[in-house]
């Protein structure tokens, strides 16, 4: 499982264990506590009528039989009581007296029960004994719907205990309320749940978003590009991104010295051992051998053509090596592509008429990119020279420029397109996947040499630099196109 996920389940677990498990205490209690407020309210009732009930004693004015006809009123009366979402239609309230003995003299639901013996009843025999008197029965004991809830209070005459009211409620009220609570209650639930989810996804977000970052970073240095570091804050996760990035530096470096020492070893061999070979060959005449002026000359001039080639390398190397260790660009401001694009075509206007060249340019007005100037040019002039490299006397080149609309599932925009294209034999499909290697190079149509190999390696770290991509590929007429792409 990934870190996200698992910060995810524990964030999740902590929130709903300190929100659900209230709400579920309080949905365990909440039958309770209504039974606790019906009770109460029950306990007043009993003893406000066990008070009435004491009065017409002292007058000599009880009779359960005026309280079977008041009840028997009371339970006919229709009522239209709305208790929130309740609609009381009659009074579900009974009411049974006992004697001291308890031997039952009224009953208002059950008058076949007077004369019965309930002495045995907890709230009767609790109450007869001085204490506070209340019970909850059902009729049928499967049937938790039947259940009812009885509360006590004493008749007292003369100081003394005369008998015992008992105010019968059913539970079937309460049940409703408890439900409708519950089923709030389990609604509260399921929001708090949504919110903790929410909750503990944005805090995943929030910690695991810098560790993508670092790792999308670790990904474009993998694949060759320069990214740039990426803003980090303050914290663990920053210090950790800055340990990285100074680790793959040094990394960096090592290998960087290494490569560039094999490829520079392997480059310089060819042209030193021409140039030793010519400098042995002109010693021997110096030491008295004779050798043709045309050979002596030929021989010079191969010690300077090479040595040429060994300062074209070098210089490269440098300009190669000065880019690659720039993590961003230092200089961005707008490059207008059409007057990037004619400074180009000038600067090769003596190669182009000397070669019998011509030129196809279609600029792009008004295309602009964010970048360093002079990095650009230079890149657009190694196009223009490999495409003249491989061109044959008389052949055409054509520069174009134009805006593209990127839609794609991670970003959507517009990139600005430079095309450079050639006449020339294209590329052999053996060089297709090498052509931007350092020091891979391939012979020239005109003179059969090779360059230094590292012009198109160039292009691409100006590409990367400025957060595009460059290629080059065979057109169908014959030819080859590179293509510039950046950002606008």
């Amino acid at each position: 499982m990934s870190i996200g996920g698992r910060i995810f389940i524990a964030c999740l677990a902590v929130s709903c264990a300190c929100l659900l498990y209230p709400l579920y205490r309080l949905a365990d209690t909440v039958a309770t506590h209504y039974r606790e407020g019906v009770e109460d309210s029950l306990t007043d009732q009993a003893n406000i009528l066990a008070s009435l009930i004491e009065a017409e004693i002292a007058r000599h004015q009880f009779s359960p039989q005026n309280w079977q006809a008041l009840f028997a009123r009371v339970h006919n009366r229709e009522l239209a009581a709305r208790i929130y979402d309740l609609d009381k239609e009659r009074v579900d309230s009974h009411l049974t007296i006992t004697d001291n003995k308890g031997i039952v003299l009224f009953d208002s639901e059950n008058p076949e029960n007077i004369g019965k013996d309930f002495s045995a009843w907890r709230d009767v025999a609790l109450t007869l004994a001085g204490r506070y008197g209340a019970r909850t029965t059902r009729i049928d004991r499967a049937d938790e719907t039947t259940s009812r809830l009885h509360v006590a209070a004493p008749i007292v005459v003369d100081g003394a205990i005369w008998g015992v009211l008992t105010v019968v409620k059913p539970t079937t009220n309460i049940r409703y309320f408890v439900s409708g609570a519950k089923l709030e209650i389990a609604e509260s639930g399921l929001i708090a749940f949504i919110i903790a989810g929410l909750f503990s996804l944005a805090a995943t977000t929030w910690i695991t978003r810098p560790i993508k970052t670092l790792t999308g970073y670790a990904r474009g240095i993998r694949d060759g590009l320069s990214p740039a570091f990426p803003r980090l804050a303050d914290n663990e996760i920053g210090e950790m991104g800055r340990a990285l990035a100074e680790m793959q530096r040094a990394l960096e470096g090592r290998r960087y010295v290494e490569q560039y020492v094999q490829h520079l070893t392997h480059e310089l061999k060819s042209p030193l051992s021409a140039i030793r070979g010519a400098a042995e060959l002109l010693a021997d005449e110096s030491a008295g051998k004779a050798m043709p002026p045309e050979r002596r000359a030929r021989f010079i001039a191969n010690i300077d053509g090479q040595s040429r080639r060994i300062q074209a390398i070098v210089d490269r190397m440098l300009e190669l090596a000065a880019l690659e260790n720039r993590f961003c660009l230092e200089n961005r401001e707008p490059v207008s592509i059409s007057a990037l694009i004619h400074t180009v075509c000038e600067s090769f206007e003596p190669l182009l008429t000397a070669g019998d060249y011509s030129v196809a340019v279609d600029p792009g007005e008004g295309l602009t990119v964010s970048g360093d100037g002079f990095l650009m040019h230079q890149a657009t002039v190694n196009l223009v020279q490999n495409a003249l490299d491989f061109s044959p006397p008389g052949g055409c080149i054509t520069l174009r420029a134009f805006r593209q609309t990127v839609r794609q599932a991670h970003w959507k925009g517009t990139e600005i397109v430079l095309e450079v294209a050639d006449q020339g034999p294209g590329i052999p499909p053996y060089a297709s996947e090498k052509i931007f290697d350092k020091f891979f190079s391939l012979p020239r149509t005109s003179t059969g040499q090779k360059s230094t190999g590292l012009g198109l390696n160039f292009v691409r770290q100006v590409a990367i630099m400025h957060g595009g991509r460059v290629s080059l590929e065979n057109l169908p007429e014959g030819g080859a196109l590179a293509r510039l792409i950046l950002p606008e």
